[in-house]
């Protein structure tokens, strides 16, 4: 920790995801401080200043009318997409993966001038970036950059380690070629377009298909128990974990306090929970076992109706929540797995898209979790798999040392003293 103040701006993709993620290592680098200023996209407006945060907000698109929710644009986009879901991964790298990619780099493309100005205005002496897209500004600055990756370490790709968004296991290489070959050819062109872009506003040119830079500093948030086994550029450093320490209290609902059996959470994060047939499916199975339930509805919540053994709401405290019960189901989102093995909870997986898939097979292969066919899996599996999780003693032992070793490492104060150490290096402060 260093007593010198500096200004840090935070670059989030519009998500809850990596948004969650940079207000929690935001929240340290305030506390301790700096200015911290966030460049978030704008139907964030409100939701970061109520955090103690500066924002100056960013359009990637025309401003649509009437107000719009934080994220708005990729919880359609979720919705209106959630049939490509039911797809192998391979088929879903045409019609899934590539469109996700067009529109992000169209995003890129609106707001570069918005961007431009806004390190004018703000002055950083460091610039933080998670997503998984390059902004040029933000690479041009002439400032410390760092990257967060708050997704599963597979987007760094080698060869070594499964092709990213596949789910294909990490010891069997059967499929990993043409995984590879069907997202060359499936995303060279796109690559090759953005590319010549990017350096045409006087950016370094892009790694061969990827889609953004390293920076001076990288940071990624997987726990080295879980973590893939190969060798790292030396810029690039593990967060274990990034909890954020913003979340309100929680109380148990009176509905759930007193009641029998275990106690699960339920959440297909803000994204996923718009695949509103595939939550009443959940819901429905869940219903019939003898287990209490709190439920992150989304942004549909309206349209989801719980029965006696389940609470629930739109948003929900997570991080307050997730010590308090006795597993998780959850999409595979890497904010809520990686959450979920800090406090040392068995998870049960249901993958949608992007690198869900990887960390649900991750979490399979490692025997933290169990994998399931997000829209094939039968009641019985289900059920089956919540009993075998909460009555394996040995995994729950398993699980609380895994979660006690990561806590101790604090991945949190890691990460701002990387981000401090990133901006002083370049101030000479």
């Amino acid at each position: 920790m260093t007593e010198r103040r500096f200004t840090v701006l935070f670059v989030p993709e519009s998500a809850y995801g990596p948004t969650n993620n940079c207000v929690g290592i935001g929240d340290v680098l305030r506390r301790r401080g700096h200015r911290v200023v966030f460049a978030a996209e704008a139907s964030w407006k409100g939701k970061l200043t109520a955090l103690g945060f500066e924002e100056d907000l960013v359009d990637l698109a025309p401003t649509p009318e009437g107000k719009q929710e934080a994220g708005q644009f990729w919880k359609d986009f979720v919705r209106d997409t959630a049939p490509d879901f039911r797809k192998p991964t391979i088929e879903q790298l045409a019609t899934w993966v590539k469109p996700v990619w067009e529109e992000l780099i169209a995003g890129v493309k609106y707001c570069e001038p918005q961007l431009r100005q806004i390190i004018e205005r703000v002055r950083p002496d460091v610039i933080v970036e998670d997503n998984v897209v390059c902004f040029p500004a933000l690479v041009t600055a002439g400032k410390p950059f760092v990257r967060i990756m708050s997704c599963n370490p597979l987007e760094l790709r080698t060869d070594d380690v499964p092709p990213v968004f596949s789910g294909h296991p990490s010891a069997d290489r059967t499929g990993w070629a043409e995984f590879r070959e069907e997202y060359d050819r499936s995303h060279r062109a796109l690559w090759e377009e953005f590319n010549a872009w990017v350096v045409e506003q006087g950016a370094p040119a892009l790694p061969e298909l990827d889609f953004i830079h390293q920076g001076g500093t990288n940071l990624y948030v997987y726990p080295e128990a879980a973590d893939y086994e190969r060798t790292l550029d030396p810029a690039w450093h593990r967060l274990d974990s990034s909890v954020r320490e913003t979340d309100e209290k929680f109380e148990l609902p009176a509905a759930l306090r007193d009641g029998d059996g275990a106690l699960i959470y339920f959440s297909l994060g803000s994204l996923g929970s718009a695949d509103l047939g595939l939550m009443r499916r959940v819901i429905g199975v869940l219903a019939g076992t003898p287990h209490r339930y709190i439920v992150s509805k989304g942004p549909l919540h309206e349209e989801i109706d719980l029965p006696p053994n389940m609470w629930g709401a739109e948003f929900l405290p997570q991080t307050s929540i997730l010590p308090r019960v006795d597993l998780v189901i959850t999409h595979g989102g890497n904010n809520t797995t990686t959450e979920a093995l800090h406090f040392g909870k068995p998870m049960v997986l249901l993958p949608l898209f992007w690198d869900q898939y990887d960390n649900a097979q991750r979490m399979d292969e490692l025997g933290f979790g169990v994998r399931l066919d997000t829209y094939r899996f039968t009641d019985g599996e289900l059920k089956g798999t919540l009993e075998w999780l909460l009555a394996d003693n040995a995994l729950k032992d398993r699980l609380a040392g895994v979660g006690e070793e990561i806590r101790r490492r604090d991945g949190l104060r890691k990460a701002a003293d990387l981000i401090e150490g990133a901006a002083a290096s370049a101030t000479g402060r």
